[in-house]
């Protein structure tokens, strides 16, 4: 039965890093997230989860997802999620600038921004 598709919701490809939390334990591990979709992902990295082992993904602007490890092979491992969510959402906070960029000042404004500097003359040597 290997290679059939048994999953009822599509999934999308992506290469997103992220902190993963196992339990309770504040420790962090860096995991890779390889795929995504409305009930769960599928993650690859070095940690010590199990199947129906709790855990808390924070995918940065994409937030903290929390859910259960359904299934592990090797490094990579699948979580589904507690509560169902919408995959695109993810993406839009994965591309969406963080930071707005500074509007340019206008001419007159940087000019005025310009402190002039004035020397004193009793420390000025002659040359």
């Amino acid at each position: 039965m290997a290679g059939v598709e048994t999953r009822s919701t599509g999934r999308d490809s992506l290469f997103l890093l992220a902190d993963l939390m196992v339990g309770t334990a504040e420790t962090r591990h860096r995991v890779k997230i390889r795929n995504l979709s409305a009930l769960g992902l599928m993650a690859e990295g070095d940690v010590p989860v199990m199947r129906g082992s709790r855990v808390h993904v924070d995918a940065r602007a994409a937030g903290v997802l929390s859910g259960t490890v359904a299934w592990r092979e090797g490094s990579r491992f699948g979580i589904a999620f507690e509560a169902e969510i919408d995959p695109n959402k993810v993406r839009e906070a994965l591309v969406s600038p963080r930071v707005e960029a500074p509007k340019p000042m206008p001419y007159a404004a940087r000019l005025s921004a310009v402190t002039t500097y004035r020397a004193d003359p009793a420390k000025l040597r002659k040359i």
